[in-house]
């Protein structure tokens, strides 16, 4: 699609008072909370979505909850558009301004601001990092269990945004099944509370509906978290398959079978290769495909549980079953499973696709997903959290060559609505973003769409938070 059009048209009442909105946001802030000089806003033109960007009308940092509220307060007032962005990480342009929108950036809001074992919750501002919560508490015997792979480097806010997993969701759940609570500032500047401590909160479950919503409800600037107790112990196993298909069924009669593991990690071979040349991880390259299989609990659960996982691999002509021997050797093979974007933009730029099937559905959709790249005479690189059907093909291609960033494109909306109509849908955890902002009626109705639209506008009447996201731009309200 044309770039022209993933945008709305900029408002030029806001173009026109660009020089005296960036005066009244000095005033409101401190002066290395503003970014305001075009060469100073490059960085903030684009997300990890690198194939759209637009340099925004200013970038605001603040450090507190009142700041936030501040801006919003006066960014409502005069309709100026603003995009919440944490990190950066967006793999769905979640973050990507436009010329008349102020970001909204929370990356100075990096506190763990309280850790309470008793009720075994922390409570973080937004801007704090996904990996920093475990190693706060870790010392003391316990993690956040959400772990995307970027989880070095992208943020709770942004998680939250997105409804973040990663490898270790099939066991412990996404962000929604970790998140107890959030403070955040509506979009007229308005500060609420959701959710606590508390398991389980009175009224309508508004948290819910934060949790997932992109950054179109409000601005999230602290969140409770659930801690969760280490387990006695973890090991992570490698099976070797002779094909893709074979591995994906593998998945499901695991599942079938109730066993579940705290991961099950897919690659293809492509992926394996990518990986191993990186991360020298020991992976096998005699095999079509291969699963992360990892189990924790004490010595006896896990023998248990991978003799049940080893009998069923069997059953699908398993060729290579290897269990890490020591925390180095696991700490490999999870680096280079988590390392799989960075190696593959190493070699190659690619789309990073994100959609979700049912486990019954995966060998299939893996099948169709070849003949769809072959179809388009590319190359694709599977690496997925197979153990809850979120896929992430990495559509290879030339970013300097238009014909092949197009065809690229077209594979990835091919292989979405394939996810789609395999009885899955159009995001696992990266969001809907403008990436797939266009596929959102192949899922979904009119009926459908135009209520999660009239739930936006309750927030948010004027659609001045993260616009030109996630609904199509010919349907807004």
């Amino acid at each position: 699609m044309s770039e022209a059009i993933r945008f709305l048209p900029p408002r030029p009442a806001v173009l026109s008072r660009r020089a005296a909105i960036i005066a009244d946001l000095t005033d409101l802030l401190p002066a290395d909370c503003l970014v305001h000089e075009p060469r100073e806003l490059v960085p903030f033109e684009t997300d990890a979505f690198i194939s759209y960007r637009r340099l925004p009308l200013a970038v605001v940092l603040p450090r507190t909850t009142a700041q936030v509220a501040a801006v919003m307060r006066y960014c409502h007032r005069y309709g100026i558009p603003v995009v919440p962005r944490g990190a950066g990480t967006s793999l769905s342009g979640g973050a990507i301004p436009q010329e008349d929108a102020v970001v909204l950036g929370l990356s100075r809001m990096s506190r763990v601001l309280e850790v309470d074992y008793a009720n075994r919750t922390a409570i973080v501002q937004a801007g704090v990092t996904n990996l920093s919560i475990s190693e706060t508490v870790g010392v003391d015997g316990f993690f956040y269990a959400p772990d995307p792979s970027s989880q070095l480097a992208c943020t709770i806010g942004g998680n939250i945004g997105m409804n973040s997993g990663g490898a270790h969701c099939l066991k412990y759940g996404v962000t929604t099944n970790n998140l107890l609570g959030v403070k955040m500032v509506l979009v007229d500047g308005t500060v609420i509370d959701l959710g606590g401590k508390h398991l389980d909160a009175a009224g309508y479950d508004l948290l819910g509906l934060v949790c997932g919503s992109e950054g179109q409800l409000g601005i999230v600037t602290e969140a409770t978290v659930r801690l969760i107790a280490k387990p006695e112990g973890a090991r992570p196993v490698l099976f070797g398959f002779e094909t893709s298909e074979a591995a994906g069924a593998c998945v499901t009669d695991i599942i079938g079978a109730g066993i579940i593991p705290v991961a099950i990690e897919f690659m293809d071979k492509p992926a394996i290769e990518i990986c191993e040349a990186f991360a020298q991880a020991g992976y096998p390259l005699d095999v079509g495909a291969l699963l992360i299989v990892e189990v924790e609990g004490s010595e006896a659960e896990m023998d248990t549980m991978l003799a049940g996982i080893v009998e069923i691999a069997r059953r699908h002509d398993v060729k290579t079953v290897r269990e890490c021997q020591s925390a180095t050797e696991a700490a490999l093979i999870w680096k280079g499973r988590k390392s799989a974007f960075g190696a593959t933009g190493r070699i190659a730029d690619y789309i990073c696709m994100d959609g979700t099937v049912p486990l019954g559905k995966l060998s299939y959709v893996l099948n169709k997903t070849s003949e769809i790249i072959e179809r388009y005479g590319l190359r694709v690189a599977n690496v997925f959290h197979a153990g809850d059907g979120n896929m992430h093909p990495l559509i290879l291609f030339n970013a300097n060559d238009p014909e092949d960033a197009a065809k690229a494109e077209e594979a990835g909306n091919e292989i979405l609505k394939l996810c789609v109509d395999a009885g899955g849908c159009l995001t696992g955890e990266h969001g809907v973003g403008i990436e797939k902002r266009d596929l959102m009626r192949h899922q979904y109705s009119e009926a459908e769409l135009a209520q999660q639209m009239a739930v936006r506008s309750a927030f948010d009447e004027d659609w001045i938070l993260n616009p030109s996201k996630v609904f199509p731009l010919e349907g807004r309200a």
